[in-house]
């Protein structure tokens, strides 16, 4: 596969990426909402943080690794797929291992919430833990399915689980709210059967069909999917095991980093469950776009990166007309999210109050809500940036170069807790966002370091993505200055004639921010156009 295939299937899958997020995000920003009028914020804040984090914590340790290691340089031409599968089911044990140890530390060493105000909650923790052991029967189809660039079936596969998910969840808090935990212990069982069932049920019709002869589907039949030895070779492939180890040391500190302020709140007490569950609504409101958008073009162009380079060599070794591939799409990928960013960065400012008064009413847009949606705001820029440059980072380094920047991982992740905790005393919630701000700042520098030395000596220069033209900067300027000086006019405790006022300035002003990026961003536009929209490019091909 050519790297400009490799490049249009990869920009497929973002795509697809894209809006399978979007309708996950609204879907749980619609669940959230009508579930914050049935329960207490108490019972949101365990389920959100408590044991969210356990499950999250059990199935990124356990599959992380494997999956950066198996999809990384050319996988499905470079590999012997039997030995990759046979690499895969050890997520399986691994997971059984860490669910043994994470369940210990969730029912023995962490506080334990009132029985009689949040029961339930020792069976809750097993079921959790379960559904994420559950998930892992599924990695060596997920991974597979992503190698191949199979786009639909993550989709249907993940649209009808959240839709289970969602249905199961609506139908208990209606008619059985009593039941607390259990409620959505037993939907977040039936969001992995379900990932579980959709992914088994296509392989099953795929492996040995005439579609799958047609693209030299490297497995014929079913069989190949289970451990089996390859003809002469050993039963894994020990280059990728070491690559997976090394992933494996800096996943663990990846974790800490991306949930840090979970941790914190789970093991320091710093918050109350209460508290824990404000701020939580809080951070998934603010981190819906960084999700659905950013998040997304990570995991595809992740893939493009790792296929394309050959990783640990420079930007010499490798084939020109590719690398110039890479930079013309990271210097696009950067001015994009930059862009985003900054967008969602401006109006953050002057439409938290009012997004949090009409998605959750007083017990949310009163107090600290508003000040920590708008520092969140500011936030999503960072992460925006951040995605991007470990995105190329992680798929040109070394084995050695990953271990070394394992080092580098851990102090962030040590000077993290340490500000998470100390911010946190000293400014409430606001403080992990605070931390969160100065460790992706330290992050970024890091990676933009590197992608400067890679392309030091050729002659592209991918880190001018960074640098929006001065009229774009002047209209988000001239946006912050207006939307704020509205939002003290109109905005929120005089009615909605008035808030409508203020949604309408907003409006006009983001019109035309927008139409500037037109104007001023071409070669964004003409990526945009030609590369995330699968659509526009089927009309054109």
């Amino acid at each position: 596969m050519s790297s400009q295939d490799v490049l249009k299937n990869a920009s497929t899958l973002a795509s697809y990426n894209v809006l399978l997020q979007v309708m996950f995000r609204v879907l749980t920003f619609l669940l959230n909402a009508f579930t914050l009028r049935f329960v207490s914020k108490e019972l949101i804040g365990v389920v959100n943080v408590r044991l969210t984090l356990l499950y999250s914590t059990l199935v990124f340790l356990s599959r992380e690794a494997f999956r950066r290691a198996c999809l990384s340089g050319g996988s499905g031409t470079g590999h012997n797929w039997r030995q990759v599968i046979n690499l895969l089911w050890l997520t399986l044990p691994l997971g059984v291992v860490w669910a043994s140890l994470l369940v210990c530390v969730w029912l023995w060493l962490l506080e334990v919430p009132d029985p009689q105000t949040i029961p339930h909650y020792g069976p809750a923790v097993g079921m959790f833990a379960l559904a994420a052991v559950q998930e892992l029967l599924a990695e060596p189809l997920w991974v597979l399915a992503q190698a191949h660039m199979f786009v639909r079936l993550k989709v249907v596969a993940e649209s009808l689980a959240m839709i289970a998910k969602c249905l199961i969840t609506v139908v208990l808090v209606v008619s059985a709210p009593e039941w607390g935990l259990y409620i959505f212990s037993a939907a977040q069982l039936v969001y992995t059967g379900f990932l579980v069932l959709c992914y088994a049920a296509y392989f099953l019709r795929f492996l040995g069909s005439e579609e799958a002869a047609k693209t030299s589907f490297p497995l014929q039949h079913v069989g190949e999917l289970l451990i089996c030895r390859a003809d002469g070779k050993p039963l894994i492939d020990w280059t990728l095991a070491r690559l997976t180890w090394s992933f494996f040391k800096q996943s663990f500190l990846k974790q800490i980093l991306t949930e840090g302020e979970r941790y914190v709140m789970t093991f320091l007490n710093v918050l109350s469950f209460g508290d824990q569950g404000v701020y939580d609504i809080v951070n998934n409101l603010g981190s819906m776009v960084a999700r659905f958008i950013f998040l997304p073009i990570e995991e595809s162009f992740y893939v493009f990166f790792a296929k394309v380079l050959e990783r640990g060599r420079d930007v010499k070794s490798q084939k020109q007309e590719e690398v110039a591939i890479v930079a013309e799409v990271l210097e696009s990928l950067l001015k994009l999210v930059l862009v985003i960013g900054l967008i969602i960065t401006v109006f953050g400012y002057a439409y938290s109050h009012l997004a949090l008064d009409i998605y959750g009413g007083s017990l949310l847009s009163s107090g600290a809500g508003p000040t920590l949606l708008r520092c969140y705001s500011s936030y999503v820029l960072l992460l925006a940036v951040n995605g991007v440059t470990e995105c190329f980072v992680f798929a040109a380094m070394s084995q050695e170069e990953v271990d070394k920047y394992n080092l580098v991982m851990l102090a962030l992740s040590v000077s993290f807790l340490f500000l998470s905790y100390m911010l946190t005393w000293w400014a409430g919630a606001v403080g992990f966002i605070m931390a969160n701000c100065l460790n992706m700042g330290l992050r970024i520098l890091h990676s933009l370091l590197y992608i400067h030395r890679y392309f030091q000596s050729s002659p592209w220069k991918p880190l001018r993505g960074l640098l929006p033209s001065p009229v774009l900067l002047l209209a988000l300027a001239l946006s912050a200055i207006v939307t704020a000086l509205s939002e003290g006019v109109f905005c929120c405790d005089s009615g909605w004639l008035l808030r409508l006022a203020h949604i309408a300035v907003g409006a006009v002003c983001l019109l035309s921010v927008l139409v500037t990026v037109l104007l001023t961003e071409t070669q964004l536009i003409r990526f945009v156009r030609t590369q995330l929209l699968p659509q526009y490019r089927k009309k054109h091909t």
